[in-house]
């Protein structure tokens, strides 16, 4: 069986926002862009993530206003990278060491070239 990289299942379109942007603005940039998460900005910093589901969980069910809340409100700020070369199976194994749903995938150098998902993995095909 071939060995299946980070790489090769990862999403590679990244949008960045910075922290002062409202969730409304950030809920339709996501829908816009098809996507479900934002990393978060600080000037040239990554400062956290937000996902589609952090709006509705951290901001809305809570009361707060997506017109006024900002990402930098509800972010994320651990987040875990892993690296491109790595393979499912150890992105898989972070994500459950860590109960998350996304990691940040890095180069060599560590910068950010894509993201990886449990519905990224989901959508591998399975052994017969």
């Amino acid at each position: 069986m071939a060995r299946t990289s980070v790489a090769d299942v990862m999403t590679r379109r990244v949008v960045y926002l910075s922290g002062d942007t409202t969730l409304d603005e950030a809920a339709q940039a996501m829908r816009d862009q098809q996507i479900g998460d934002v990393v978060v900005t600080h000037g040239p910093t990554i400062a956290g993530l937000v996902t589609d589901r952090d709006i509705v969980v951290r901001a809305i069910a809570e009361g707060l206003s997506p017109r006024s809340t900002t990402l930098a409100t509800i972010a994320t700020r651990e987040m875990i990278m892993v690296e491109q070369a790595a393979t499912v199976e150890e992105a898989v194994r972070a994500m459950r060491e860590r109960g998350v749903r996304r990691l940040l995938v890095c180069d060599t150098d560590r910068k950010v070239v894509g993201i990886i998902s449990l519905s990224d993995l989901a959508l591998l095909p399975t052994a017969a």
